[in-house]
């Protein structure tokens, strides 16, 4: 299809969303970043935040992912991620809960290396990401 490619979603467990798509917005960790047709290859690290899916030129879907990579290539997008919730299924409640124990386990971290203490502040701010995209639900 022209105008079009390959956007795939991939968790450990299944392949998640497979299908042609005009743009999908990323949420790399270095910022927001928008994919069309013919885009220069990348690998790009994720970061949590709101993938959006368009097409016939609006988002059609918007999902939450809290980390993961992208593999960028001319024809196709693939995201590996271990989890992708559409926003419109998220739980304010469940995200307070979630916010709460990524607190919790970033304070606990501060006795541990600084790669663990990172690892667990992008969980936190993942988190933090997912309750407000609950809230704008």
């Amino acid at each position: 299809m022209a105008g079009t490619f390959l956007l795939e979603l991939v968790s450990p467990e299944k392949l998640l969303l497979s299908r042609q798509v005009e743009m999908v917005v990323i949420p790399a960790a270095e910022g927001e970043m928008g994919v069309l047709p013919g885009h220069v290859p990348a690998i790009v690290s994720l970061r949590g935040g709101a993938l959006r899916v368009y097409e016939g030129g609006q988002v059609t879907e918007t999902l939450f992912v809290p980390a993961g990579f992208a593999e960028v290539t001319p024809e196709r997008v693939t995201v590996l991620a271990d989890e992708a919730t559409p926003v419109a299924e998220l739980s304010r409640a469940q995200a307070d809960a979630d916010v709460a124990k990524a607190e919790a386990a970033y304070t606990a971290a501060a006795a541990e290396s600084p790669e663990k203490r990172e690892e667990a502040m992008d969980r936190l701010l993942a988190m933090r990401v997912k309750k407000d995209l609950a809230t704008a639900a």
